[in-house]
């Protein structure tokens, strides 16, 4: 269920529980992939007490508003700055069970806001899809192979999951850990945002490869967008299994479109 939309000149961000039954299985293939008749829970233990960002993003009545930092580690705080020194790749640190935990953990610890997103990045499941990726410290993300004709698609495949078990067990320890006193968050990018780097292979301040993409080669770009949101809804259900009560989808590259073309290449496949 989604409940929350922000949008900003470069980004957008919608908010969806971590409800797999509040999904209407027959709406598209990717709410039938999310749908089953159980709940992730937001509440341990016997303690009833459901967490204010939860309650919120269902759409209940509540005493405030849920504060929350939507990139909640990074330079900002000397001690992620102390660990990133100790641990550069980040890869490592944003695939590593103990690494992400503790990452997660810091802000929360200093400064107890009501949602703890996960440490991870948006290129994360890209292996689980078919899609291997390195990430340069100058360049950002780097892929070897792009994906830009009909036959390109085929290096996709299945989810596979077990690419990406430290996801999971990070949110199993991080429900532990925080308990209720604050939502645990999942995230993922949008589509249309992982389908940039897919196409272009790397991150760009024009975009001109997706963009003709959707004027001189729709067909395909349709065919991959829908590919990834599919994926996606594997990745997001597996999250949510594992404890994620609240799940944050990133289209930070939506801003590169027009309102008319982001409400046909992004939209629906957030939808």
């Amino acid at each position: 269920m989604f409940a929350t939309t922000t949008t900003t000149m470069s980004s957008r961000v919608r908010v969806m529980t971590g409800d797999r039954s509040a999904r209407t299985p027959a709406r598209t293939v990717r709410a039938r992939r999310c749908a089953s008749s159980g709940i992730a829970r937001a509440s341990s233990g016997s303690d009833d007490v459901v967490p204010l960002m939860v309650r919120a993003a269902r759409k209940e009545k509540v005493e405030r508003a849920p504060a929350w930092m939507m990139r909640q580690a990074g330079r900002y705080m000397k001690e992620y700055r102390d660990l990133a020194v100790k641990h550069p790749s980040f890869r490592e640190r944003s695939e590593t069970t103990d690494l992400i935990v503790d990452i997660t953990l810091q802000p929360f610890r200093a400064f107890k806001p009501d949602g703890v997103i996960l440490f991870s990045d948006i290129l994360t499941p890209f292996p689980a899809f078919g899609i291997d990726f390195e990430i340069d410290d100058y360049k950002g993300p780097m892929l070897e192979k792009t994906i830009r004709t009909k036959e390109d698609l085929k290096m996709l495949h299945e989810v596979d999951l077990s690419k990406v078990e430290f996801v999971a067990e990070s949110l199993k320890i991080l429900r532990q850990e925080v308990g209720n006193d604050a939502a645990v968050l999942g995230f993922v990018g949008a589509p249309w945002t992982l389908c940039t780097y897919i196409v272009e292979g790397q991150s760009t301040s024009t975009y001109k490869t997706i963009k003709s993409m959707c004027f001189n080669n729709p067909d395909v770009l349709h065919s991959l967008l829908s590919s990834v949101a599919d994926a996606l809804a594997v990745y997001v259900g597996f999250q949510i299994d594992a404890g994620a009560q609240v799940i944050q989808v990133f289209d930070s590259w939506g801003g590169q479109l027009p309102p008319h073309m982001w409400e046909e290449g992004s939209k629906p496949y957030i939808d």
